[in-house]
């Protein structure tokens, strides 16, 4: 069963919590071997945590949104009394966390059941997950293949069924890719919208946190219960909750959806073309939208990104560069490098740009492009492919997100399963002005409801 029809067994009393539980952590050792998702496993933590839900409902009270439904965070988010490792060897040698991540207590208080954290490209700054420290995660549709990045266990460990929900973060597509490569819904919010607080950062003016799932219900529900101001984090712009679940069921009737075409057209293969025009025809979009200055979007992007990566990590650069991740390594150097004249102007850049970006959604409510622009690659491939132009595989990734979340617009990546892939998903994401999740959900919903988009069994 899905994680929806899951939480309506336990809120009936037809499965317990601890059942639950002990049903996750046997999926997860049956698969861990082959998928390599999981760098922590918090067993006595998540026993301990499904037996106080049962105890709740042997006591006649009523049960919290997520109640007995199993979890795991990518391994940036603080995890009371383990070390954050966001990935790399350096950080083992830090202290544990004292306290869990606000939007780990906060999926608690809704009674979710948390099983542990999720391995991750080194600091976030990937989209493969191809880990030198802890090993490479494995698509579990493919396992030569790469299940995307950063937050690759996140998506491997949905897409596996080893748990039904896990968190993520996504600075230039961190959550859609792996969504879009592992099969798995994907939400990233409006920046600003969640709080950050317990979470270890990469590039503070561009990161987000946000859940995968396996369906479109659960992904509102916990996003619902993450929200919430946090006059402790000054990067949650977030003022009052506006709930997304009740909105489900409100379809598209009446949403202006358009298909972005230029730069998302040129950069997307024939495979995610073809999802993005069966998702159009569903939803009923039918014109072309032009995204402003998509490509610049994306340089500027890299720039900030650079910059703020590597200021972050630069005395352990000087000191400890050899216990990095060697495919990250030089790019955070080079970040640490860059003018300073470079990165004001791509803040500058950004503020008109973001400009530009929300001036379309005073013509359009939800705008569709693919994900990435190609399916999962084989472990270790240098490069991809794309409409006949040659492009480095590990940033080229991110071809589609980036400018996206350079503006901060809300995403839900949808799952679908194209032709020409050798049964490969890949994701549509479905756009939104800033603030308006609901709507992106409401069209995930329908393309849920018409059996198109969603995940599949694995191969293993």
């Amino acid at each position: 069963m899905n994680s929806a029809a899951l939480l309506h067994a336990i809120a009936a009393g037809e499965i317990s919590a601890a059942q639950a539980c002990e049903n996750a952590i046997a999926r997860i050792t049956a698969t861990e071997d082959k998928v390599n998702a999981f760098t922590d496993r918090t067993v006595a933590r998540a026993r301990a945590e499904a037996a106080a839900v049962d105890q709740r409902r042997a006591r006649g009270e009523t049960l919290p949104p997520l109640a007995g439904l199993p979890y795991a965070v990518k391994n940036l988010y603080d995890i009371r009394g383990l070390t954050t490792l966001a990935g790399s060897k350096v950080n083992r040698g830090l202290p544990p966390a004292h306290e869990d991540a606000v939007l780990v207590q906060r999926l608690q208080a809704a009674g979710a059941v948390l099983l542990g954290g999720l391995n991750m490209d080194e600091y976030a700054y990937g989209f493969t997950t191809e880990n030198t420290h802890y090993g490479p995660t494995r698509n579990p549709h493919d396992l030569a293949r790469t299940a995307g990045g950063s937050s690759g266990g996140s998506g491997a460990a949905v897409a596996a069924g080893q748990v039904p929900l896990a968190l993520c973060s996504d600075t230039n597509g961190s959550i859609r890719v792996p969504a879009s490569l592992c099969g798995v819904w994907g939400l990233k919010p409006t920046f600003g919208r969640l709080t950050r607080r317990g979470t270890y950062p990469f590039v503070h003016s561009i990161d987000h946190l946000g859940p995968v799932a396996d369906c479109v219900e659960t992904l509102a529900l916990a996003y619902d219960a993450m929200q919430g101001p946090d006059p402790l984090d000054p990067g949650c712009h977030a003022l009052r909750v506006q709930p997304v679940a009740p909105t489900l069921l409100a379809g598209v009737k009446g949403l202006r959806i358009g298909v972005l075409g230029g730069y998302f057209h040129e950069h997307a293969g024939e495979p995610a073309r073809a999802v993005v025009a069966q998702a159009a025809q569903l939803l009923g979009a039918r014109a072309q939208v032009e995204w402003p200055d998509a490509a610049l979007g994306r340089a500027a992007a890299f720039i900030v990104t650079a910059s703020e990566g590597g200021s972050l990590h630069l005395d352990d650069l000087r000191q400890r560069a050899e216990d990095f991740e060697p495919v990250s390594v030089d790019r955070f150097i080079a970040g640490a490098l860059q003018p300073a004249h470079w990165y004001v102007r791509a803040q500058r850049f950004r503020r008109a740009y973001r400009d530009r970006v929300n001036a379309l959604f005073a013509d359009w409510d939800v705008l569709l492009c693919a994900a990435t622009p190609v399916s999962a690659t084989v472990l270790g491939q240098d490069f991809i492919e794309v409409n006949g132009q040659r492009h480095p595989t590990r940033p080229s990734m991110g071809l589609l997100t980036q400018p996206i979340s350079f503006a901060g617009c809300p995403v839900v990546v949808a799952p679908m399963w194209p032709e020409g892939t050798r049964g490969l998903p890949l994701g549509v994401q479905l756009v939104a002005a800033p603030w308006k999740e609901d709507l992106v959900l409401r069209a995930a919903a329908v393309l849920q409801a018409a059996g198109v988009a969603g995940p599949k069994e694995p191969l293993l």
